[in-house]
């Protein structure tokens, strides 16, 4: 579906609140095969789409209708094949959604009010259209599993462009970074540790942990809903966090632990199988001046190691750098537009401004001196940066450009493949759709299959 600008959350309250206050009338909108797709069910999609951040365009049912029937038509087919997902993954991926909406809303107890719903039933009503959603992505990519392009391939698909309508190339940068955060000494970090400790025993006296959260805790993600984290499974925390959720039984309160965000406590609400319902509170141990001159001292020995060539930068990244993403990179920057894979090459207005600012003014194979910086958390510690190369902005080619027109190509082949598939699958299958939806755009591939059976 196509990305839409946000609106505010008054215009979210004043949807769903009509939409509450409006009785209960409900009718089949839709049949595929042995699947019936209720007004109700296409309602509850809409308010999801407008409590993330949508503008009220009801025209967008159309949009949500058609992706309900390519969903059905996909899980119709799953079953068949005996293809399914784990309720691991179904769990993580509501939490994931909820604690997004819950965001947007201004907090749990807002989003329940224009709910006119607990959170809980929320999550139970959304939980089979996200496994819909799930079975269905599944599907197609056991699909195209097999797709692959030839070089070829990818020059027929590169010859199919007029040449006056080649795609202009912006600069592009590829980019590497050393990113260094000083580390604090036991004695420094003690009385942070006390602090958090402090809190535990406030809670181990009565105090609610939600409130103290509330006013303590320095995540500012789950801090307004009380710490709360929603489910999560194992592989969702870091190990430290992890292994403390996991040992505990519901309403008990870890001692104080570390991670690489701080210092944690945490409560077990609710265990579900291999999902746990936590809350924690978070402090974060803050930098001294002697931990920022021990790291700048360490960026600029480093530095110097690079320049004098001792040590090449991808080694330096592996060994040094505190960006996980890129640490085993060689240290180079990544990026990903919504059809092309992962690639090193960055266009300008997509790299970070701060980065850019340094690498623009530098000369490709240069390292620049370490740089103070802020990341989004407000951590501060330095960074180094190394320009491979900049390709100025030019008229795509393929000797240039050839990864993008691989990668143009292959999703090309994939959609072919799918559309393919789901011609034959309809073709065979029973569809029937309500007349207020029939002259819907997005729907004229199954309403034309309708009318030819007529």
């Amino acid at each position: 579906m196509k990305k839409f600008l946000m609106i505010t959350g008054g215009l979210i309250c004043l949807f769903l609140n009509t939409q509450a206050q409006k009785k209960n009338i409900d009718k089949v909108v839709a049949v595929l095969g042995s699947n019936i797709i209720l007004l109700s069910d296409l309602n509850q999609q809409y308010a999801q789409y407008l409590n993330m951040g949508n503008p009220d365009n009801p025209s967008v049912k159309c949009e949500i209708l058609r992706q309900i029937l390519t969903n059905k038509l996909l899980k119709q087919q799953a079953e068949i094949d005996s293809i399914t997902v784990d309720e691991s993954q179904i769990d993580e991926e509501v939490d994931k959604r909820m604690r997004y909406q819950i965001q947007k809303a201004g907090g749990q107890e807002r989003l329940e009010q224009f709910l006119n719903r607990s959170v809980l039933q929320y999550k139970d009503e959304i939980r089979p259209d996200i496994k819909e959603q799930l079975i269905s992505r599944k599907m197609e990519s056991h699909i195209t599993q097999d797709i692959n392009i030839t070089p070829l391939e990818v020059k027929k698909y590169f010859d199919s462009y007029k040449k006056d309508s080649l795609p202009d190339i912006p600069t592009e940068f590829e980019v590497g970074e050393i990113v260094m955060f000083p580390k604090l000494t036991k004695a420094e970090k003690q009385k942070f540790h006390d602090k958090i400790d402090a809190l535990r025993l406030r809670v181990k006296s009565g105090e609610d942990f939600a409130f103290l959260a509330k006013s303590y805790s320095e995540d500012p993600g789950s801090a307004p809903e009380g710490g709360d984290l929603g489910f999560f499974d194992r592989k969702a925390m870091v190990k430290e966090f992890t292994a403390q959720a996991f040992k505990l039984k519901a309403g008990e309160v870890s001692n104080v632990f570390e991670t690489e965000h701080g210092f944690h406590i945490l409560q077990v609400i609710e265990r579900r199988g291999e999902q746990v319902q936590a809350r924690h509170i978070l402090i974060r141990p803050q930098n001294t001046p002697a931990s920022m001159d021990r790291i700048k001292l360490k960026a600029d020995t480093i530095y110097k190691s690079l320049v004098s060539k001792k040590v090449p930068f991808s080694f330096a990244a592996s060994q040094y750098s505190d960006n996980k993403e890129s640490q085993y990179n060689g240290g180079m920057l990544l990026y990903a537009d919504n059809v092309t894979a992962r690639t090193s090459f960055i266009p300008a207005d997509k790299l970070d401004p701060k980065v850019f600012l340094v690498a623009d003014t530098m000369k490709v194979g240069e390292i620049s001196a370490p740089t103070l910086f802020t990341d989004q958390s407000g951590k501060e510690g330095y960074k180094i940066i190394y320009l491979k190369s900049k390709i100025p902005p030019h008229k795509a080619n393929l000797e240039q450009d050839y990864a993008k027109f691989k990668e143009y190509a292959q999703q090309d082949k994939v959609n072919r493949e799918l559309s393919a598939w789901f011609e034959k699958k309809r073709v065979n299958t029973y569809v029937r759709i309500d007349e207020d939806y029939t002259d819907c755009a997005e729907l004229k591939m199954w309403t034309s299959q309708i009318s030819a059976k007529k």
